[in-house]
């Protein structure tokens, strides 16, 4: 994938090597200001609290150890993801604008560890994803390691294909999409419901081979070999694919985000056609 000559975004917040937990230190720096305030109105000496605080966490002033070094190849890793991320807002600004409505850009959040969001506090283990309450994408870099090693789904297009899902899911929230989703699985049993969480995250591939079709039109980002390692991420991600090595077997009323052959479908549907309207899994004959 050509992608150093891309223009960086400026939405990436870098949050690697924080190693924050769930309510540390009562909330971070929020959490360390109301206990300082309570002890000021108590007659406390503010930096013998502040010292005291310090001492039992172990942790700096921001609720945060102080971060870890990061390799070169880690620094490449987050320079890479910001390229792809100034390529969605691209291709989505301009989408937006023909249908007369305005795009708001997201945050993109690189974390290590776990990580606390609007959505509450998620660890690396769940992968990457989109917290709707705050409008941000979150990933450890590292699930990269596990999409090559563990998945067999190796190459940046692959890891650009996950960025891209991910924000395809920010344009579902813009949309009203997924608000309407969540609707109709309030309103239905668990396998109805999960049907529904497939048809989000098919429309999410398709919206992430939009993104790959308007990125290679304005800069020429698709080199050889890239397009398979797309559809072979998608692959390897798929609810029959994963099921099938966690536990042998396949339970089709469980999958809420598609088989391997559907994630490729739509995928590759967004990728040949650039246009949303292609990308209605609700309303398809078949997904």
């Amino acid at each position: 994938m050509r992608w150093r000559d891309g223009r960086r975004s400026d939405n990436v917040e870098d949050q690697r090597g924080r190693g924050v937990s769930p309510g540390t230190l009562g909330g971070g720096i929020i959490g360390i200001l109301v206990i300082v305030v309570i002890g000021l109105l108590m007659g406390a000496d503010p930096v013998t609290l502040l010292s005291a605080i310090i001492g039992q966490s172990g942790s700096s002033l921001d609720g945060l150890t102080p971060p870890a070094p990061l390799s070169a190849a880690d620094n490449e890793s987050a320079d890479f993801v910001s390229v792809v991320l100034a390529d969605t807002e691209d291709t989505w600004l301009v989408i937006f604008k023909e249908r007369g409505m305005v795009y708001t850009q997201p945050k993109l959040v690189l974390f290590s560890g776990g990580v606390d969001s609007a959505c509450g506090f998620a660890q690396s283990a769940m992968g990457p994803f989109y917290c709707p309450n705050d409008r941000k994408v979150y990933i450890d870099l590292d699930f990269y390691h596990e999409l090559k090693d563990q998945l067999g789904a190796p190459g940046d297009f692959a890891q650009a294909y996950v960025i891209a899902h991910e924000v395809g899911h920010h344009v579902q929230n813009l949309m009203g999409t997924s608000d309407r989703v969540q609707g109709l699985q309030s309103r239905s049993n668990e396998v109805t419901a999960n049907k529904y969480s497939v048809m989000l995250e098919l429309q999410a591939d398709c919206y992430a081979g939009i993104w790959a079709n308007h990125a290679d039109t304005s800069r020429h980002i698709i080199e050889s070999g890239d397009i398979e390692e797309a559809m072979n991420a998608a692959a390897k991600i798929g609810d029959d694919a994963l099921q099938k090595q966690s536990q042998g077997y396949v339970v089709p009323d469980s999958f809420t985000h598609g088989t391997s052959a559907q994630r490729m479908k739509w995928f590759n549907a967004g990728l040949v056609s650039g246009d949303i309207t292609s990308c209605d899994t609700f309303n398809a004959a078949a997904v």
